[in-house]
């Protein structure tokens, strides 16, 4: 991360979001709010395949690449590092090496989740 945002917290977001942002077809300042949701859609995909076992890997990859589009990679993933938990990245980890947003190497401190993993190679 840039030396100005030497830690990403909820009071910096807005900001750190808004100089990542590049959507040429965003017109109003609510479609940047929209986008930013993204993350939190995904939060909450994840936090019910948690509780219920139900994974919308779609849904959940949708977001990942509307996300990640308009915010850029690095961005996308120091926003995903404040919004998840250290219990999420197991889940969130296959969907980024699938969409090639990080590679083998990239936290390597979270096991992939089996199940997520089998989704995925459905698609």
């Amino acid at each position: 991360m840039e030396t100005i945002f030497n830690t990403l917290t909820e009071d910096n977001l807005i900001i750190y979001a808004a100089k990542h942002y590049y959507n040429p077809k965003c017109t109003h300042v609510d479609e940047f709010y929209e986008d930013l949701k993204r993350f939190k859609y995904i939060k909450r995909l994840i936090n019910r395949y948690q509780e219920t076992g139900k994974l919308s890997e779609r849904l959940i990859l949708n977001h990942l690449i509307v996300a990640f589009n308009v915010f850029g990679i690095e961005a996308g993933l120091n926003i995903l590092e404040l919004k998840l938990s250290e219990e999420q990245w197991p889940i969130v980890k296959p969907f980024l090496k699938l969409l090639n947003y990080i590679d083998e190497k990239q936290y390597q401190q979270y096991n992939e989740d089996h199940k997520v993993l089998n989704a995925l190679k459905d698609i």
